[in-house]
């Protein structure tokens, strides 16, 4: 059995010495949407100095006449990539696409500075299953069984003592916090398992998309994606760690007119005799001691969690067809990718885990 199937079978919640003073951060490639949302989470950490910020395409400009809403609150200069060489991080964030950030780590290694990576380069588990779903050969395969995957709830000892963390992708973080205290508790079948998720346009990211286009998507409603999401092996690969057999799963995504936010649906055969009552008791005693799962009265909408790092989760049976029907809800620049990797930078680096990310969500 692995480290990380030890973990999270034990669901250690072992305590840690603080450590106190701030550390050295950058962050490399921080124009996109999720570098963006980086950075408006790190200015307001107090125990972090924002010691360099990178762009390839628009190194040399001030960070705020990218994004005018960092006026005044951030107007420090983008440099290259390079210049982190320069500085003396205790810890890097990869804003950078897929297929792309494997080659930074494979040129600057871990021995410098700790990694939190953003994109898909160091989830899966094989080189061979990466190729296969990325339709790129892994530059640097060495490093994938260091990478701890970066979800708190389940796998928080790992991620502490890691010096490479792969940050999950934003659907399969909904996906598997909505399924795992199922799965753990055995009360599932796990081939029968449907994902239904919608997100917001900000998870395709920043570069224009004809897809992503306006006129495309306001007012309209798709599904994508099918049979085909690269998210699809990370979801089954982290569930089937959880359940200790193979589990697959049918995930459909959909792109809703909105900006950001997902609301993922699952449905599931019960493997036991169950009832509402003793479904809603496994997801309160999973979450009970976790302050970013909210388990919630009524079914959550993306507006209750939106621009916070909470995941709100809705758990229901239905007797008449016999499926267990879970509901999740989290912003996915923030839980789905941001606030989370800020989640895990705090446990590598020894602080409180939600130092920087107490806000509540903006709504309306």
């Amino acid at each position: 059995m692995s480290e990380l199937e030890n973990n999270i079978n034990e669901r250690s919640f072992s305590n840690y010495e603080i450590e106190h003073g701030k550390r050295n951060i950058g962050v490399v490639g921080a124009t996109g949407y999720t570098g963006m949302e980086l950075i408006r989470l790190l200015t307001q950490h107090p125990d972090i100095n924002l010691e360099v910020v990178t762009s390839r395409s628009s190194a040399g400009k001030k960070y705020s006449a990218i994004y005018p809403s960092f006026e005044g609150i951030f107007d420090n200069e983008l440099l290259p990539v390079d210049s982190v060489s320069d500085h003396d991080l205790d810890l890097v964030f990869l804003a950078m696409p897929h297929r792309v950030s494997m080659d930074f780590v494979k040129d600057y290694g871990l021995e410098n500075f700790r990694i939190v990576d953003l994109s898909g380069d160091f989830r899966l588990k094989s080189a061979d299953l990466y190729e296969q779903w990325y339709e790129k050969k892994h530059s640097c395969p060495q490093y994938i069984e260091q990478a701890a995957y970066g979800l708190p709830e389940l796998n928080r000892d790992r991620i502490r003592n890691a010096d490479l963390v792969a940050n999950p992708g934003c659907y399969p973080t909904s996906s598997i916090l909505a399924l795992a205290p199922l799965l753990m508790n055995s009360l599932i079948d796990p081939g029968s398992i449907i994902i239904d998720s919608k997100s917001g346009v900000t998870g395709a990211g920043s570069t224009p998309k004809e897809t992503t286009h306006f006129p495309n998507v306001f007012g309209n409603f798709s599904a994508y994606g099918l049979l085909n999401h690269r998210h699809t092996p990370e979801i089954e690969q982290i569930l089937s760690i959880v359940t200790e057999q193979e589990v697959q799963v049918q995930f459909t995504p959909h792109l809703l007119p909105i900006d950001r936010g997902i609301l993922t649906t699952t449905y599931s055969r019960p493997s036991v005799d169950l009832n509402q009552d003793l479904v809603r008791e496994a997801f309160l005693l999973f979450y009970e001691t976790e302050y970013f799962v909210r388990v919630v009265d009524q079914p959550p909408s993306v507006k209750n969690v939106r621009g916070s790092n909470y995941c709100d989760l809705y758990a229901t049976y239905d007797e008449r067809t016999n499926r267990i029907i879970t509901i999740a809800a989290i912003d996915n620049l923030v839980k789905g990718a941001a606030g989370q990797a800020i989640q895990n930078m705090n446990l590598m680096l020894r602080k409180i885990e939600k130092t920087g990310l107490v806000y509540p969500p903006l709504n309306p």
